[in-house]
């Protein structure tokens, strides 16, 4: 934001042309309008060079690039809107390189039906809807129900019955996979704990058995 003495009011970025490459600021924006305007292509590529320099200073990340100079010329074309005569050590690259809209990433027609469960657990329902009947098949859809339990009360923190996991099992499956009667699942520890992935209150903090060992370096070792 700068004050316009001569109109008496402040001059705010957002009324202002939008920059290209906002890392770098308006100032270089000013520095490289005024080289375009040499008309001397020597002296006017001596002078892109020196910019080119105050934007490495500006930008010291660049370094961890690949070909880091090379990207500080294409950023320095950019910045002129692709319009600059100079002697660059790198071609002019092609706006529409940089203008032309990124290809779609090809999305999945179908609509995750359950979120707490996930995709995966559609494909594998569906697998099991081709398994025939049997032993085999049971012990699959009760390993099955075991884990959608398991992600349920991750979300979900009441307890859950057996029941409606198998109904959850049905209705995804549209009614092509019958859990058999009189299954029942394990029992659920009553020391369990069904956290979100990274989101448990010790993340980052050394275990008990990595304090344990913390504790026993720093005790004193006692006289005999």
């Amino acid at each position: 934001m700068e004050f316009n003495e001569s109109a008496h009011t402040l001059d705010y970025n957002t009324s202002r042309e939008k920059l290209a490459m906002p890392e770098y600021g308006r100032n270089v924006l000013k520095m490289v309008e005024q080289l375009k305007a040499i008309p001397d292509k020597e002296k006017r590529t001596e002078q892109a060079r020196a910019v080119v320099k105050v934007m490495e200073l500006l930008n010291p990340q660049v370094h961890s690039q690949d070909n880091f100079e090379h990207k500080l010329w294409d950023h320095l074309y950019m910045i002129a809107g692709f319009d600059l005569d100079v002697d660059s050590p790198y071609p002019c690259p092609v706006a529409e390189t940089f203008t032309t809209d990124p290809v779609p990433i090809p999305m999945k027609g179908s609509k995750i039906r359950a979120f707490h469960y996930g995709r995966n657990i559609e494909s594998i329902i569906n697998l099991l809807c081709e398994q025939p009947d049997g032993e085999v098949k049971t012990e699959m859809i009760r390993s099955l129900a075991i884990y959608m339990r398991t992600q349920y009360l991750i979300w979900n923190k009441d307890s859950v019955a057996d029941e409606t996991i198998f109904a959850d099992i049905e209705k995804m499956s549209d009614y092509r996979l019958r859990v058999p009667e009189g299954l029942s699942l394990s029992k659920i520890s009553g020391d369990a704990n069904f956290a979100r992935p990274g989101m448990g209150i010790n993340v980052g903090q050394p275990g008990s058995a990595q304090r344990k060992r913390k504790n026993n370096y720093k005790r004193p070792f006692k006289k005999k």
